[in-house]
């Protein structure tokens, strides 16, 4: 049930992203008098379609494809993923793509990308309006490491400071801040004195590929007793920290995870500090493992913003984004980092999605997906948009049109660039599969 609910919303998030990009092309195309022959979610490949139908006096076919790889908007005098030679040998017509200034065709190409960042911000003014900002703050907190940090020379306990000169906002971000940031260095707070870990660079390809680099380090301090505890009735009291189970020292509450494991089901003596002294009391493990009490959380940061707040508010999220994604693919483009192991297809993006219905997540990871989507269409790539432009500028600039024969043999490259990447996605997901 929890694979089938990610893939509805996988599918219901690409299927609401392709038409918002193709709406874009299509809107700014109808803006300039020109003519749309198609306007498909997913792709109709082999001329078949599950719908199609063609409004009366219109130009333009609507219909859903059956092959769900993306959706297009197929404009008259355009070479594009249709690949249809056969009508750019005709005399071009004032209603084609091909016979439009250049800075209008510009503009039909970056249509799709700009409705894409502005889905975004609406996106993200709706999510800060309607549910506010929470965050864990770096300053003050610790991490708590797994073996690849640990190797690289973190350990439980430290409080990141600076990733070379940059300082870390949010705790959640530590490991893309590494990753994005090639730290050489990262400056820690370790028992009272700075320390500094140089980076081999080497391994921030493992950073990438390795998730839970950097876990919260969250202090055994009870919150409260869960009313259905087998320790409801035990004595605990809120601020109650545990140093020790079983014998066992105990400095955060990840310490504890494995010890309680092997003693499911048990009593076991546990020692405690509340109000400066040190109190033991005996505690029952239920059969999961647990003592049935909720912890403190440090560091929470919760901010809510009016609409009027909201709206700078989103744009600044939006662009902050971007920003982050093309450090992300600077990365992949530079092979010595080994971030091209990282890139996922449809398998991997639809893993970042909860197993259950959440609004919020959901709205967040749509965000997120649509300015993917924006900034991977701009890359410079024939039968990307990117690539399109870039032979528009070129033109704008040099006032030379390049030919219908370098356009297909460019968009033929493209395509060949893209279907490699496909492969490389799908590669790197069954891959981890595996693992």
């Amino acid at each position: 049930m929890i694979v089938l609910m990610k893939i509805l919303q996988l599918v219901l998030a690409l299927s609401v992203l392709v038409l918002v990009h193709e709406l874009g092309h299509f809107i700014f195309a109808k803006l300039f008098r020109i003519r749309v022959d198609k306007f498909y979610l997913f792709f109709d490949a082999g001329g078949f379609s599950l719908f199609r139908f063609k409004p009366k006096g219109s130009d333009t076919e609507y219909g859903i494809g059956w092959l769900p790889l993306g959706g297009y908007c197929k404009i008259a005098g355009m070479i594009d993923e249709s690949m249809d030679t056969e009508s750019m040998k005709r005399e071009p017509q004032p209603w084609e793509f091909r016979t439009k200034p250049a800075w209008q065709r510009l503009l039909v190409m970056f249509g799709g990308v700009l409705f894409n960042f502005i889905f975004a911000i609406i996106l993200y003014i709706g999510v800060l309006a309607g549910w506010g900002e929470s965050y864990i703050a770096n300053q003050g907190n610790s991490i708590y490491v797994n073996d690849l940090a640990y190797e690289m020379g973190f350990r439980n306990g430290d409080q990141i400071l600076k990733f070379d000169d940059y300082a870390p906002e949010r705790f959640g971000m530590l490991q893309a801040d590494l990753a994005r940031q090639t730290a050489r260095k990262a400056t820690v707070l370790r028992d009272g004195d700075t320390v500094d870990i140089y980076i081999d660079q080497n391994m921030i390809g493992d950073v990438l590929n390795t998730p839970g680099m950097f876990d919260l380090a969250v202090p055994f301090v009870i919150e409260s007793v869960a009313p259905e505890s087998p320790n409801a009735d035990a004595g605990l009291l809120k601020g109650d920290k545990v140093i020790a189970i079983d014998g066992q020292p105990i400095t955060y509450l990840q310490d504890s995870r494995r010890l309680l494991a092997d003693l499911s089901g048990q009593s076991v003596p546990v020692t405690l500090v509340r109000d400066k002294d040190t109190t033991d009391l005996t505690l029952q493990v239920d059969t999961l493992g647990r003592l049935g009490v909720y912890t403190q959380l440090p560091g929470l940061k919760t901010r809510e913003y009016s609409v009027i707040e909201a709206i700078p508010a989103g744009f600044r999220l939006t662009f902050d984004t971007i920003g982050g994604y093309l450090q992300d693919l600077k990365l992949v483009f530079t092979p010595s980092t080994e971030a091209y192991k990282s890139v996922g297809s449809f398998i991997a993006m639809g893993q970042i999605f909860p197993g259950a219905w959440d609004w919020y997540r959901f709205i967040n990871i749509l965000a997120l997906l649509s300015i993917m989507l924006g900034v991977m269409n701009l890359l410079p790539i024939p039968a990307l948009d990117g690539g399109h432009i870039v032979f528009t500028l070129y033109e704008m600039i040099t006032g030379h049109k390049p030919s219908d024969r370098f356009l297909t043999i460019a968009q033929v490259i493209g395509m060949i660039l893209l279907f490699g990447l496909m492969i490389l996605a799908f590669g790197n997901d069954i891959a981890r599969l595996f693992r």
